[in-house]
């Protein structure tokens, strides 16, 4: 199965106020395994850059001025996305200002309906906790230290960790999809190995003895009676292991 992990920055905090899209980052997992496979857009938003903004993520007008209009890239973003589920953290959020800019375009949204909200995922399953990435992070034990500032592509990826820790598809990975389950934890017949002899037992006479004496005491009618090892033969020669001498 094939999902995108996608995170947006953005001028504001409201697309139908005029906030506009700066940046796009997709991470490509499949099977709940990133593949390695990225989409990666710094968006000129066609308007300035507020403070606030700024300060969550420093990308500024002058970075911005050069880069593509959505618009040019809009045709290669729905590529890469297919149809499949998209992750999102926040999900509202970023699909609101992706519709909002292919609403301008006249094209079709993309609908809720592929959505997998990451946020909603941690609160069922942390309610009454913060839940934000960073907070996710560190209850998954994810290295987030590269985040000094929000970053579509590097939150993607770090979401991409989270949500598969989120929904315990990371210990599903540690079994080996390509051995046949017959041989796994539980050797066949084929497979398991034969000792050329049997190893010496490490009870004593005397042990034995004490034994059969203790079980004695419980009664004829006792189970333990049944497990009791045969009287040995006095008559036969005793075996020793190859290379042991006796009495060692």
């Amino acid at each position: 199965m094939r999902e995108i992990v996608l995170d947006t920055e953005t001028t504001g905090l409201d697309p139908l106020r005029g906030d506009r899209l700066v940046e796009i980052g997709c991470v490509e997992i499949f099977n709940r395994m990133p593949t390695g496979r990225t989409y990666h857009r710094y968006l000129n938003p066609e308007r300035d850059m507020p403070a606030e903004a700024f300060a969550v993520h420093g990308l500024s007008s002058e970075f911005l001025a050069d880069k593509p209009l959505f618009a040019e890239v809009a045709d290669e973003f729905l590529e890469f996305i297919g149809d499949d589920p998209l992750v999102i953290h926040n999900a509202s959020f970023d699909i609101g200002f992706i519709n909002a800019e292919l609403s301008r375009l006249s094209r079709a949204p993309v609908p809720r309906e592929r959505l997998v909200d990451t946020l909603l995922l941690a609160r069922r399953k942390h309610p009454g906790v913060s839940n934000r990435l960073d907070d996710l992070c560190s209850r998954y034990a994810i290295d987030n230290s590269r985040r000094t500032k929000h970053g579509a592509l590097l939150d993607a990826e770090l979401l991409a960790e989270v949500y598969i820790d989120l929904i315990g598809a990371r210990q599903s990975q540690l079994i080996l999809a390509d051995v046949p389950v017959e041989v796994i934890g539980v050797a066949s017949e084929s497979h398991r190995r034969q000792r050329p002899s049997p190893l010496p037992s490490r009870l004593s006479d005397t042990d034995l003895e004490e034994h059969r004496a203790f079980i004695a005491k419980m009664g004829d009618k006792a189970i333990w009676a049944e497990y009791l090892p045969p009287v040995p033969d006095s008559s036969a020669p005793e075996t020793t292991m190859p290379g042991v001498a006796a009495g060692h």
